[in-house]
């Protein structure tokens, strides 16, 4: 009786560990793809989370090689879909920029990253 216990227990705290790491918002994918090299540069900068995003504390920055903060447009969660934030960026040359994100999930749990694509040269 006392080893179904401690399996019951164990068993309770596995599901229980797992709602709550499901409960952060992560990064899905990006458009541009993480990592990549694009030909054309982006209009905009796309990311998709995991789960749902609440607006007024969700953000992405977009910097250049040197550091620099590209733009001064604030990111915005798509009103028809709520875990993907768009950032509309200036015309963009080639180089490699730095995506940084800060988002917080409707549930409160704030989660942030980055990552890099580049804008490849023209021919």
């Amino acid at each position: 009786m006392k080893t179904l216990g401690i399996i019951i227990s164990a068993s309770a705290f596995v599901l229980f560990s797992a709602g709550i790491a499901s409960a952060h918002a992560f990064l899905d994918h990006a458009q541009p793809a993480v990592g990549s090299t694009v030909k054309d540069a982006p209009s905009e900068v796309n990311i998709w989370f995991t789960e749902k995003l609440e607006p007024a504390f969700s953000s992405i920055q977009l910097f250049d090689q040197q550091g620099t903060l590209i733009g001064k447009r604030k990111a915005t969660v798509d009103s028809t879909n709520p875990v993907l934030l768009r950032l509309p960026t200036p015309k963009l040359g080639p180089g490699t920029y730095k995506v940084v994100w800060k988002v917080m999930s409707v549930d409160t749990h704030v989660t942030s990253g980055s990552f890099n694509f580049t804008v490849a040269a023209s021919r």
